[in-house]
């Protein structure tokens, strides 16, 4: 293999410009030439693509989001919008790809390599944390960061004015970022779309902590759980607090990527290469057990990644 290509796509995450640091000086070190294409699949179809040196990726390590930019493509789920794509794979000459991403970005890939037989990698970039076959996916440890750091500088004001503050966080399919946030940050409630709740015992836990003293206190929702505002409103009428409610939205995807998430993105982006290097197709660098190994994407999608629910009970005992 001598020239692969790389993208991200979907939704950004702080730690894609190290992992696609790791791929372009890993490739580079191997005698391989890096196509670097924009805009993900949408700059693949177009040919909005260019070859990457080691200055391309100079001093970006610590940047969030991708320099590459990203996007989401509706014309790649057709197969005309393929068949222009693979235009571009004989006309760059490419004979790999490295898809930076989430899981509708990996079955997209998946289905372009079946079709057109270009081997492909992925490498699990979200903050969602959501991918199965990984333990952790790049910009979790980071987005995580931001909200607990939201929560701790909302529980100062939230003290001052003696205020019950409802915090919504990204995830309208998976809680792991209100469930990691609300745990470490102490939340005295944390709504996740996996686990139903009752209005009626989220006021009582209120209302027991108001009676032995507490003036103040914190709740995560998960936007899919439920909206921070209806939350607000519902435990107002139910209780008589004064409550405010503070959505977090996109400033959770920014920022400089966490250490954590630069080794990473780092490891991850390696593999991909050597998984290249080795023969392989349709897998994914992921870590189970602690090591970054390869992954069969197809299976890996099969499966479901849910949260880990003795967190969410650990939080509840925790917060009494």
């Amino acid at each position: 293999m001598q020239r692969i290509a790389l993208l991200t796509s979907g939704g950004d995450s702080p730690g894609m410009n190290a992992c696609i640091r790791a791929v372009v000086r890993k490739a580079i070190y191997h005698g391989m030439e890096v196509i670097g294409i924009n805009r993900g699949f949408n700059g693949f179809i177009e040919g909005d693509m260019g070859p990457m040196n080691l200055s391309s990726v100079a001093d970006i390590i610590h940047r969030g989001g991708t320099i590459l930019h990203t996007a989401r493509s509706e014309q790649f789920l057709t197969p005309e919008g393929r068949a222009k794509a693979y235009e571009n794979v004989k006309r760059f000459g490419v004979q790999g790809l490295v898809v930076i991403g989430g899981d509708g970005s990996f079955r997209g890939a998946s289905v372009f390599s079946r079709e057109f037989g270009l081997p492909v990698v992925g490498v699990p970039g979200t903050i969602d944390n959501d991918i199965p076959g990984t333990e952790q996916t790049i910009g979790f440890d980071t987005a995580i960061n931001t909200v607990l750091e939201a929560i701790d500088k909302i529980r100062d004001t939230a003290t001052s004015h003696e205020r019950t503050f409802i915090i919504e966080v990204m995830g309208r399919r998976n809680g792991s970022i209100a469930l990691a946030s609300g745990l470490a940050g102490g939340a005295e409630s944390i709504l996740i779309p996996e686990q139903p709740f009752d209005y009626e015992d989220i006021c009582q836990r209120l209302l027991r902590g108001f009676r032995r003293g507490k003036a103040h206190s914190i709740i995560v929702v998960a936007e899919g759980a439920s909206g921070g505002m209806e939350v607000g409103q519902r435990i107002k009428e139910r209780t008589g607090f004064d409550t405010k409610v503070t959505i977090l939205g996109h400033l959770q995807r920014g920022g400089s990527p966490s250490a954590a998430d630069r080794l990473l993105a780092s490891r991850l982006g390696a593999k991909s290469v050597e998984l290249l290097m080795a023969g392989e197709t349709r897998k994914m660098a992921g870590v189970k057990a602690g090591q970054v190994v390869g992954v069969d994407i197809d299976e890996a999608l099969n499966e479901s990644r849910p949260v880990d629910l003795a967190l969410y009970d650990l939080a509840g005992v925790l917060s009494i």
